[in-house]
């Protein structure tokens, strides 16, 4: 029987605002989450807030190089750039001890260096409600 394939991040993983590095390169596991989780509206946007169903995950805090929490709602713990706080970038289930998720769609990709491809290549399906 195959093991399935884990994909991990090629490059860092950036704040889009202030270029802070989140997360360094093949320290996340791309998850689909099917139930999806809700992020509200960034600080910087006007919009509303949307669904998730696809995140860079990590199963310890301390793989962050760069994330602090905001707001509780719910049991869920935003996260957000701890430099600029920007936010929310992705979200921590209080009721799940080790999951962090973060949202390919709120941050930036760095490009590795031997030039394989990223997630923004890859063009991840857009959130919805």
């Amino acid at each position: 029987m195959a093991e399935a394939l884990v994909k991990k991040n090629p490059g860092k993983i950036l704040c889009e605002k202030c270029g802070s590095v989140i997360l360094l390169e093949n320290a996340a596991i791309w998850t689909e989450v099917p139930d999806g989780i809700y992020l509200p509206a960034m600080k910087t946007t006007d919009g509303e807030g949307a669904k998730g169903y696809e995140f860079w995950t990590v199963s310890d805090m301390f793989a962050f190089e760069n994330v602090g929490f905001c707001n509780t709602v719910e049991n869920i713990k935003y996260l957000a750039c701890a430099d600029c706080e920007i936010g929310p970038i992705g979200a921590h289930m209080l009721s799940d001890k080790k999951t962090f998720y973060v949202s390919p769609l709120r941050v930036k990709h760095d490009v590795p260096s031997d030039g394989t491809d990223t997630v923004d290549d890859a063009q991840p399906a857009p959130c919805a409600e």
